[in-house]
């Protein structure tokens, strides 16, 4: 069995699978009894979208002092939304002004982000992750998807490598939220991109394909998913409030009707690709089912609210203790018996 991770966009609310992430990441310690545990070890391939791809690139992050291990824990990747949330989402009076008047296209300086990106990977590369994954983008100019391969960056060198602040930068460029995101290889090829978000809200999709493509003959009955959501809004938008504002202030609802259609889409393709194989159980789904307990944009990092999504989070966890342990004990359990022929050995030659 070859496992694949996957996390969602969704702004702030990236602190809900965060969560998700720290409680697996201790129930794996625990069930080890090994406190230096790291949960990117139980997984083969891993993909990321928006605050997803963040989250998954803090994971995959090297040491600095042992590139083959990684800098930071599960609670560690958590903390860039506990400590820097409401700072990356901080918008000074005359933004929000001239925004709502459309006469800025987006409404937060991506700068603030931009340091808090750099302060976690510095000069890190795509290249240097510690395993396969994939973190989304859109190229506005080619009109195309843009993934970004950590496997690509290694074989092909610096004509597909990155460095990581970059990455997470463009795939977390939100329209209306973040300007376009001016990002460059390493050999200087030059890529406009947006957030992953508008057509890959959930990666999950994107990762099994890129896992198939990888090695032909890979069966889907032979994956897992672990596809970890942040919750999908399900803000009712009056008719006539939306015909008459203009099409600027009308761009978050657009970002947010767009990120969810995606993400309810791959959810129910998936389950239907899993159950034409009667492998119900090989795609595992966890997100929040009702936000009506927080304020839902992507962008609301109050104090307060942060406050109440890590109770949701919280609440998540409680209600999936169960189903977490279960996981825990099959990751477990393949890591014993993984065998020399793994993902990584199969993708590192392809």
């Amino acid at each position: 069995m070859k496992r694949i991770l996957s996390i969602d966009g969704g702004g702030i609310r990236g602190i809900i699978p965060g969560m998700m992430l720290v409680a697996l990441e201790e129930k794996i310690q625990r069930a080890t009894k090994n406190p230096d545990a790291h949960l990117i070890d139980y997984f083969d391939f891993f993909a990321g979208t928006s605050t997803g791809g963040i989250l998954l690139s803090i994971l995959l992050c090297p040491s600095d002092k042992d590139p083959l291990k990684p800098k930071y824990t599960a609670k560690q990747a958590l903390d860039i939304y506990l400590e820097h949330g409401e700072e990356i989402f901080s918008a000074k009076p005359w933004r929000r002004f001239l925004s709502r008047f459309g006469l800025l296209s987006e409404l937060y300086d991506a700068t603030i982000l931009e340091k808090v990106l750099y302060g976690y990977f510095g000069e890190k590369k795509l290249s240097e992750l510690l395993k396969p994954c994939i973190i989304t983008a859109y190229d506005i100019e080619l009109r195309k998807n843009h993934l970004f391969r950590q496997q690509k960056a290694i074989s092909h060198g610096d004509s597909r490598d990155f460095y990581i602040r970059d990455v997470c930068r463009a795939t977390s460029a939100a329209p209306t939220y973040f300007s376009v995101a001016e990002v460059f290889s390493l050999a200087k090829t030059r890529y406009p991109l947006v957030d992953g978000g508008v057509f890959a809200h959930n990666p999950s999709l994107s990762a099994l394909l890129e896992v198939i493509k990888s090695h032909n003959t890979y069966k889907i009955d032979d994956i897992w998913i672990l596809s970890l959501g942040t919750g999908l809004s399900k803000i009712s938008y009056n008719y006539e409030d939306f015909k008459k504002k203009r099409a600027i202030s009308i761009g978050p609802a657009l970002v947010d009707i767009m990120s969810s259609s995606s993400a309810e889409s791959t959810n129910y393709f998936l389950k239907q690709l899993f159950h034409s194989v009667k492998k119900i159980n090989n795609y595992i789904r966890i997100e929040p089912s009702n936000l009506s307990s927080i304020d839902s944009s992507m962008d609301a990092a109050s104090t307060s609210n942060i406050q109440k999504i890590v109770s949701l989070g919280d609440k998540l966890v409680s209600e999936n203790e169960d189903l977490l342990d279960q996981i825990v004990a099959g990751l477990i359990e393949d890591k014993k018996e993984e065998k020399d022929e793994s993902v990584w050995n199969f993708l590192k030659r392809s």
